[in-house]
């Protein structure tokens, strides 16, 4: 398992699996429950750098 601490989001934590380069099990801590199920549904399977690379910058207000 794997967690990364993001800034100027709702979400206090986030932990993941890799398997190879794809996402899987990821679960937040905090922010909105109901739209980070949903975006941890979409970015299921998906390549770790290109979920970063999309997401970047995306902030919380």
């Amino acid at each position: 398992m794997h967690s990364f601490t993001p800034r100027g989001v709702c979400s206090r934590h986030i932990a993941f699996e890799l398997d190879g380069d794809a996402l899987r099990s990821v679960q937040f801590t905090g922010g909105c429950d109901g739209n980070l199920k949903a975006i941890a549904k979409l970015v299921e399977g998906k390549p770790a750098a290109g979920v970063a690379q999309l997401l970047r910058g995306n902030t919380c207000g």
